[in-house]
């Protein structure tokens, strides 16, 4: 059986979860506790040296180590339900959005927790290296995030799903990105209807409330 290595307070194991749980995927799961800092320790740097979450070990032995990865290998080994897309086109277009929510929305929360954080100073990126934080990076993550939910909020005004005309793996990118919001202090209020919208309809998915 495969091991999930996860965090159920951070977003990026998360994204595997619900993963896992979309696709009805039996494993383990060990918890790596992040706030003692478990994953810098010798022990879970074993398992992965980048010492982050989530990884995903296989029952061949070999450890995928980011959410690239563990999606390219999941969608491959169990292809039904097709979150990835089908025909050439939904792949591309599942394949735009989802960097997108992640590179304008999720990677901004994270910039802008990271290096404003007391409890994360030094701790600017994730990894085995420590980075001092950046204050003004802080401000231009909170920014970032704003335009990305003006954007995305615009892009869910005529449409169910971020990508194509089903669930996607964008989708479970944009839920964990609008959740985690809340740690920057922005929430998804009625000056973003569509979004709401769209995540009252992904509530109504099991997996979500994973």
């Amino acid at each position: 059986m495969i091991t999930f290595y996860d965090c159920s307070t951070a977003p990026s194991p998360r994204r595997a979860r619900i993963l896992l749980a979309e696709k009805g995927i039996s494993h383990e799961t060990v918890q790596v506790d992040l706030k003692t800092g478990e994953q810098l320790g010798e022990a879970y740097r074993r398992i992965n040296p980048l010492s982050t979450v989530p990884a995903l070990q296989l029952e061949s032995g070999t450890v995928l180590t980011d959410n690239a990865a563990i999606t390219a290998y999941l969608e491959a080994q169990y292809p039904a339900p097709a979150l990835l897309g089908i025909t050439f086109e939904e792949k591309a277009e599942i394949a735009s959005w989802n960097w997108r929510v992640e590179f304008e929305g999720l990677l901004a929360i994270a910039e802008a927790l990271r290096n404003s954080s007391p409890s994360m100073k030094e701790r600017a990126l994730p990894g085995p290296v420590n980075y001092q934080q950046i204050p003004e990076l802080a401000q231009r993550g909170l920014a970032r995030i704003q335009q990305f939910f003006v954007t995305l909020n615009a892009h869910l005004a005529d449409r169910e799903y971020v990508a194509t005309d089903r669930f996607s793996i964008a989708d479970i990118t944009a839920v964990v990105t609008v959740d985690f919001a809340r740690v920057v202090k922005i929430k998804v209020d009625e000056q973003y209807p569509h979004i709401q919208r769209w995540r009252a309809l992904m509530a109504q998915r099991e997996s979500m409330s994973l």
